[in-house]
């Protein structure tokens, strides 16, 4: 089963030959040999400073560090859909059926295949056990006891996140197993999707001209495959649950750590034509024979009454459920089970204060609510199913979209809930307005949407460890705004409160060699800190630039705050972030040298790309400037302040003439206006205000001439796309007007899939859908495709399949190119509408 279609059409057999002799190959990670010599030698110094931080960071403090340039996660083409909903923790399976990459500890990934997780299938006729199957392809050294090596030849997965289905063939046996995964993740949704729990509905097709008698097996160890699986004191408990008129019955795996302990369960729902049985409690090492012989007897278990003693230190415990039906010949029939996983109260690595859940608003903090959740999501997943089919049926039923397109936009919103996500109630002692209240031009204490909806935090990357790093979240934040933009708006207010913050300590920038302060006053903060610390509390975990020199961090936050208000109209949001915008506006002004309007870049990496150096004015920041002052101007209308709106507008002016001045240069505009070799590279992004700007609705108050956004977008697609690997790939962040990579940096050769989809959005917005489409295909082909990526996908890529950063956030930009897509497809019925008024 080595092949995967991640779509829910044609899902195709595949065996595990094919696979590794099909167009598939593997990448390699970024290491420090793939860099330049004249790129090594410019980075010397951080080379040596960040090898004395990790030396301290690891040995010393006997912590992880925020980047580990010395341990990136080797690429194992083996997920799938992860389980869960947002910010509970969430455990990924795989797309063989193993449970492999664990998330329960916020924020620090166990990358973990537990390989007595699993579910076996139990056939039964005339009440003789005629066929029983580990459903894994997997041939493991432990656990000889049981039956392993499921034929891939007879097994396929597909996934429509946040729904998976694998479909089992059995061969020989005429019977057709379909496992169908649903985590109940949905849109507009601040309840059930954030609860930690997961539903495998199996459906059973009898084909044969006789009845059969069918069990599934679903087996679970009392932990994550983590060294504390053996730390001693786990125990497991059999339970009964009745409300309601439902009934649940499973087993609770209570992993009782020190830190974070937590409940597993496994659970199936009791209907008088099924019957639930247990193991309480196994050892999962060993052929395990006696539990395959307990099986295969009659179908069902033993179910001992009674709790299991707590595990002695060195030995791990496990638990099995099973549920079997009768199917008559030529007939069907289903079982459900359920796994769900209760850690309440959660502390990040500082261990300094405590956080709770979402989901206990609604279950309770006590840790005792497994069997409640259980009974729930067994009780409730047809109607999360209703609503995800029909948040999903336009999309789907859309024939102008390409299939890959359709997969990508849902596939990619795994990220939300695996990016090491946590979604937190607001403590009653917080105060998010970092000291400033609304009256001297803060925020509240506790603002009411953060109050109701709670603290939001993810990843910049699984292996990138900050939270809610902001020059990224710029180009994810679509996909919350669109989906779940309270969680949005919390992010910009928990932003905003910690711009007015200050942080005086004084520590070493690894890139730099300097000391310069953690936090400056009236600049946007990089990230919210580093779950192995204290986040919120502690801000900007990133330590390789001091990032308050940044250019694009105050500006992306300027333009959000502003799209945020198109899409959701919300007016209490504007008013409360008015004030903090004109302080980082403020603020920004201080990189205008000479007074021309237009904003300088210092010479080094001060913007997200932190390794490709830009100096004076830029494309890329210089256009996010001019695109927050036309914003700037808008929200000055929109409460009413003219004065405040001739000041932004006279220096709009003046930064517009600028920037078509030193960067335009009758095609594109230049990289930077530096004058050096390489400034006439092609940027990709170099449209990135101009993309916020659409994105808005701000048709009036365009700061880019129309001809040339479209001129710069067709260079664009003309070298970065179409002369970069044979127009296969993506686009490549920077390319020379002769139409090789911009190889001065260790990022202008790369291809960031994020940005690619933000570019297509543009392209998009600009008429250019065909161009757009064939620019993003690119990214997902060759990340879900070709380098085998799935629910992984890299900040970025090189030609030769080098990779960077698996399981990052910024390619959930993808939801920009619905935006753009809902978009153009008002206008066009608008255009319809007044043709018909003109007509008439």
């Amino acid at each position: 089963m080595s092949l995967r279609k991640w779509d829910t059409a044609c899902p195709r057999r595949v065996g595990g030959s094919v696979w590794r002799t099909s167009s598939r190959r593997r990448g390699s990670p970024f290491k420090p040999k793939d860099v330049s010599l004249s790129n090594v030698l410019q980075h010397v110094g951080l080379g040596i400073r960040y090898l004395k931080w990790w030396y301290k960071k690891t040995r010393v403090e006997k912590k992880a560090p925020f980047i580990d340039m010395f341990g990136a996660q080797p690429l194992r083409q083996i997920y799938g859909a992860p389980l869960g909903g947002i910010g509970g923790g969430t455990i990924t399976r795989g797309w063989r059926g193993e449970f492999c990459r664990w998330q329960l500890n916020p924020g620090m990934y166990h990358y973990k295949t537990v390989t007595a997780n699993q579910f076996t299938v139990c056939l039964r006729r005339g009440g003789q056990t005629v066929y029983q199957q580990v459903l894994s392809v997997e041939r493991p050294p432990t656990l000889q006891g049981w039956n392993w090596g499921y034929c891939g030849e007879y097994a396929f997965y597909h996934s429509l996140y946040p729904r998976a289905w694998t479909v089992y063939h059995l061969p020989g046996q005429n019977v057709t197993l379909t496992c169908r995964q649903v985590s109940p993740v949905m849109p507009h949704d601040y309840q059930d999707s954030s609860l930690p729990v997961a539903v495998f509905v199996w459906d059973i097709e009898n084909k044969n001209d006789y009845a059969l008698d069918v069990s599934i097996m679903f087996t679970m160890v009392n932990g994550s495959g983590h060294k504390d699986d053996k730390s001693g004191g786990h125990w497991n408990e059999p339970f009964h649950l009745e409300k309601e008129g439902e009934a649940v019955s499973g087993v609770l795996l209570h992993h009782c750590t020190t830190v974070n302990p937590y409940t597993l369960s496994i659970a199936a729902r009791e209907q008088p034509d099924r019957e639930v049985s247990h193991q309480t409690a196994f050892s999962p090492k060993g052929t395990c024979s006696g539990l395959w012989t307990d099986l295969i007897t009659d179908g069902r278990l033993d179910s001992p009454t009674g709790s299991s003693p707590p595990t002695p230190k060195g030995e791990k415990v496990a638990a099995a459920l099973a549920v079997g039906c009768s199917v008559a010949a030529q007939g069907r029939n289903t079982l459900e089970f359920c796994l769900a996983w209760d850690m309440p109260i959660i502390t990040f690595g500082s261990r300094e204060r405590e956080h709770i859940r979402r989901y206990t608003r609604y279950f309770g903090t006590k840790g005792d609510v497994s069997p409640s959740l259980s009974h729930y999501a067994l009780t409730h997943y047809r109607e999360w199913e209703r609503r995800i089919e029909e948040w999903q049926r336009p999309i789907l039923q859309d024939s102008t979209l390409p299939s890959w397109y359709k997969s990508a936009l849902f596939n990619e919103l795994y990220f939300v809930v695996d990016g090491g996500t946590v979604w937190t109630e607001l403590p009653e002692d917080a105060d998010v307005s970092g000291g400033v209240r609304s009256e001297d031009g803060g925020l509240p204490a506790q603002p009411a949407v953060v109050k109701e909806y709670g603290r939001f935090a993810y990843l910049e990357g699984q292996e990138y460890r900050m939270y809610n790093t902001y020059d990224v979240h710029f180009y994810a934040s679509f996909a919350l705004i669109m989906l779940w933009p309270k969680l949005a708006l919390s992010v910009q207010y928990e932003i905003a409160g910690s711009v007015v913050h200050h942080d005086p300590t004084e520590r070493l920038h690894l890139m730099s060699g300097l000391y310069s302060p953690v936090k400056a006053k009236n600049v946007v903060p990089h990230d919210i800190g580093d779950p192995d610390d204290e986040p919120w509390q502690r801000v900007n975990a990133y330590l390789i630039h001091d990032t308050a020199d940044w250019k694009d961090l105050n500006l992306k936050f300027v333009l959000q705050v502003y799209r945020d208000f198109h899409l959701t109209q919300d007016r209490q949001y504007l008013r409360d972030m008015w004030p903090i915008c004109q302080a980082v506006i403020a603020s920004e002004l201080k990189f205008d040298l000479d007074g021309d309007g237009l904003i300088e870049n210092s010479g080094y990496a001060d913007q997200t790309y932190d390794g490709w150096a830009v100096t004076g004015p830029s494309a890329y920041c210089g256009g996010l400037w001019l695109a927050s002052l036309c914003v700037m101007c808008k929200m000055a209308k929109l409460v009413d302040n003219e004065e405040t709106y001739q000041h932004y507008k006279d220096i709009l002016d003046r930064g517009s003439a600028a920037f078509d001045k030193l960067l335009w240069n009758g095609k594109y505009y230049n990289y930077d206006s530096s004058g050096r070799d390489l400034s006439n590279s092609v940027m990709s992004d170099q449209c990135a205000g101009h993309w916020f700007l659409r994105a808005s609705g701000l048709e009036d108050y365009q700061a880019f001439p129309k001809e040339k956004i479209q001129s710069a977008l067709k260079s664009v697609f003309d070298l970065n796309v179409m002369s970069f690997a044979g127009g296969q790939m993506g686009a490549v962040n920077g390319m020379r007007p002769e139409g090789v990579p911009d190889r001065s940096s260790v990022q202008s050769d790369e291809v960031w899939i994020g940005v690619v989809y933000g570019l297509a959005a543009t392209m998009i917005h600009e008429g250019m859908k065909e161009e757009g489409m064939r620019t993003a295909e690119g990214c997902y082909r060759t990340v879900w495709e070709k380098l085998g990526m799935a629910f992984q996908t890299p900040e970025a890529y090189c030609e030769k399949g080098i990779y960077r950063s698996l399981a990052y956030m910024r390619p959930l930009s993808i939801w920009a190119m619905q935006l753009a897509l809902n978009t153009s497809q008002k206008d066009k019925t608008t255009d319809r509408q007044d043709l018909r008024e003109n007509q008439s």
